[in-house]
């Protein structure tokens, strides 16, 4: 049986991260930890397992990896001390807030040949792989524009939990969170950085960070980026669309059309798409080594997403 803790429920996605590991045969989550006492042996009591310590947790040769889901600006430190313990780490996004901190994360991970994954769970749907690949296999010829939205009414909506309006927590607000996703997918598409990113954030719900934003990206190669986010759209369809010069593709939630070459240049509805993947934290929970871990939500993909976000920030 593979043991697995929890390290912070501060995180909206903690709670799902849990039942997905219960949920594989012959893994369980056997320990969680939150700063809060009092939530950690509630969500233990739910769980059906033990409420401990960190330094308990890491200290436990049965605990075979932890998942990090306290708040952001707190990650480095939990990751490192994992990783010199020897247990495997999967992260929620963002890694950490600085290129300082993630560079020290980087270090730690490679000198303890850490199995590290974080969540970038857009790369295991049906529709996005099939939207990634047509990019990727030139079917679209050379990219030059790619627009990424990914949007929910969480503030507008009032479900978010107060915290993640917490810029130190967080970092910022809608772009750093909701907006990763755009992020990590426009950089996989590109298949590289950005040299430059110019931003517009405004705040629409009196949160003390940005709920509504705008970042520009620019690639060495000339081709353009956009990354789009919101916590006050509802019912807003997650959106991919890539232009080249041979070809476009359209995604909306997991509807695809396309047209290039292999379409005669005639805007067709896709209708066969590839089988969705195991998420990101089911990938990680069953292997064995750091090397069967996808490179697309490795640690160089995770590197390059607080490197943009840096980037996304100073410039709006």
């Amino acid at each position: 049986m593979k043991q697995f803790a929890m390290l912070g429920k501060w995180h909206v996605h903690a709670p799902g991260y849990a039942r997905e590991i219960n949920g594989i045969e012959n893994c369980r989550i056997a320990k969680v930890w939150d700063p809060d006492e009092a939530a950690a042996k509630k969500w233990a009591d739910e769980l059906g397992c033990e409420s401990a310590s960190v330094e308990n947790i890491l200290a436990d040769p049965k605990i075979e990896g932890v998942v990090i889901c306290n708040a952001t600006n707190e990650h480095t430190e939990l990751i490192i001390r994992a990783c010199e313990a020897g247990k495997a780490v999967f992260t929620e996004k963002v890694l950490a807030l600085t290129s300082e901190e993630t560079a020290k994360i980087r270090q730690a991970i490679l000198k303890n040949n850490t199995r590290f994954a974080i969540s970038f769970p857009h790369f295991s749907e049906p529709a996005t792989q099939f939207t990634l690949r047509a990019a990727r296999e030139g079917k679209l010829g050379k990219i030059n524009y790619a627009r990424v939205r990914k949007a929910h009414n969480g503030s507008t909506g009032d479900w978010l939990p107060i915290h993640f309006y917490d810029p130190i927590a967080c970092g910022g607000g809608a772009m750093i969170d909701l907006g990763a996703h755009p992020m990590y997918l426009l950089c996989a598409i590109m298949q590289a950085a950005p040299v430059k990113v110019q931003s517009a954030f405004t705040e629409m719900t009196g949160r003390g960070v940005e709920d509504n934003a705008v970042s520009l990206l620019q690639f060495a190669d000339g081709a353009i980026g956009v990354s789009e986010t919101s916590f006050v759209s509802k019912g807003y369809p997650f959106t991919i669309e890539i232009g080249g010069t041979e070809g476009t593709i359209c995604q909306q939630n997991q509807q695809v059309s396309w047209s290039c070459a292999e379409t005669d240049h005639q805007w067709v509805s896709v209708s066969a798409l590839p089988a969705k993947l195991p998420s990101p934290i089911v990938q990680w929970a069953m292997a064995n080594t750091p090397e069967e871990i996808p490179e697309i939500f490795g640690l160089d993909a995770a590197l390059r997403l607080t490197q943009v976000m840096e980037m996304a920030y100073a410039g709006k």
